[in-house]
């Protein structure tokens, strides 16, 4: 991956849906340069999708949490197998120092990130968590 790669994946981030030529006008190259590159980059799994931004009042009934998780020994692949299952695990991250992974949650309302919470918690390898609710967002 190059700078121009960079610069692409950059302009991707930030608005996804931009033409390719609004893209390749930016980049200063040929518009079927940075199509090539796009699917370049698709297939060799460096961009593997797509995704909707929304803003923060259009989901304001439902409950977002950080989640930090230690894991037991030798079961880290099987947490992270369960965790990449449940429906209300939005991303998670391995990480250093205090926890095995992060976690990002979501639930509509809080009875039922309740359950999400006691669920969790007791998937074998799980040794402890630590949820903390996302207020507000303040950059995305």
């Amino acid at each position: 991956m190059d700078d121009t790669d960079r610069q692409l994946i950059a302009l991707l981030r930030d608005d996804a849906r931009m033409p390719v030529v609004a893209i390749a006008k930016k980049l200063r190259l040929a518009r079927a340069t940075v199509q090539n590159r796009i699917a370049k980059l698709e297939a060799d799994g460096t961009i593997v999708g797509y995704s909707v931004r929304l803003r923060p009042e259009v989901e304001a009934h439902r409950i977002r949490a950080s989640m930090g998780i230690a894991v037991d020994g030798p079961h880290g692949e099987e947490v992270r197998r369960t965790l990449r299952g449940h429906p209300n695990v939005v991303t998670l991250h391995t990480t250093n120092g205090r926890w095995d992974l992060i976690a990002e949650l979501r639930a509509d309302t809080l009875e039922a990130f309740d359950k999400v919470l006691n669920t969790i918690r007791t998937i074998p390898g799980i040794s402890n968590t630590e949820t903390s609710i996302l207020l507000s967002t303040h950059k995305a």
